[in-house]
């Protein structure tokens, strides 16, 4: 019988930030590859809804916020030993700040830094613990077109995301002896709640003119998605240290 090289069968992988947006539909889709899937987010009852969206079985949720004073390390732990080590880690919880230098302040940008930037090294430095890895692991962070492309009104968060490029390149290279491959997706715009917060702040003609910076038009959660399978999956054996742009043409236009 032959088996896709995307195949996910008797994989675990975390996903954080799996109550909306691309992380609810990479769990989705990382599930119908054939994976376990740990759903991570703050809301029970919304992590519940996506469970029940998923293929197979032996899914498992955990509601907890990341953004919190939390021993991450430990907490990575204590799930391992419930539920068994994994095999990838996708963190797709973030968040998108849009405003400019002037009104920006210290508190906002550290706050934007630290989801998307501290938290995706806790969740590396728990993930490679030998207690909660697997044998050989994959991580995958969630970029942005704007960590290589400026954007005005996005300093907070395109330098978050940059930061997660030389995160990625730097790990990659640093657990490569221990069996573990990291690798980001940079999207452009998507449709998802977060840019339908964008399109409140900007307007509707900012954001036609956003539109038609893509030359496919705006992207869905499930283009991401797929991509993410692709860096978890076996297919991807030999990909580490990439930074994947899924943008629909942005950064060719």
């Amino acid at each position: 019988m032959n088996v896709s090289p995307f195949d996910l069968c008797g994989r675990q992988i975390m996903v954080t930030g799996a109550s909306s947006g691309i992380g609810r539909a990479t769990a989705v889709q990382l599930s119908r590859a054939g994976a376990r899937v740990v759903l991570v987010a703050r809301g029970t009852e919304a992590l519940e809804r996506v469970a029940e969206s998923l293929d197979g079985a032996e899914h498992g949720i955990e509601a907890i916020d990341l953004a919190t004073e939390l021993d991450i390390s430990s907490w990575m732990r204590d799930v391992s030993k419930r539920r068994g080590r994994f095999n990838g880690l996708v963190h797709a919880a973030g968040v998108q700040l849009t405003l400019p230098l002037r009104a920006l302040s210290e508190d906002k940008w550290n706050a934007v830094m630290h989801l998307n930037t501290t938290v995706s090294f806790l969740l590396a430095k728990g993930f490679r613990q030998k207690q909660v890895v697997d044998n050989e692991g994959s991580i995958v962070f969630l970029s942005s077109v704007v960590s290589l492309v400026g954007q005005p009104g996005l300093s907070a968060y395109s330098a978050s995301k940059g930061a997660i490029n030389s995160l990625t390149r730097t790990l990659s290279l640093e657990l490569a002896p221990e069996g573990i491959r990291v690798n980001a997706v940079a999207p452009g715009v998507v449709r998802t709640d977060m840019s339908d917060k964008l399109a409140q702040t900007i307007g509707d003609e900012n954001m036609a003119k956003v539109r038609n910076a893509h030359p496919l038009g705006f992207g869905e959660p499930e283009d991401v998605a797929c991509a993410v399978n692709y860096l978890l999956s076996p297919a991807a054996r030999w990909v580490t240290g990439s930074v994947l742009v899924v943008d629909g043409g942005y950064l060719a236009a």
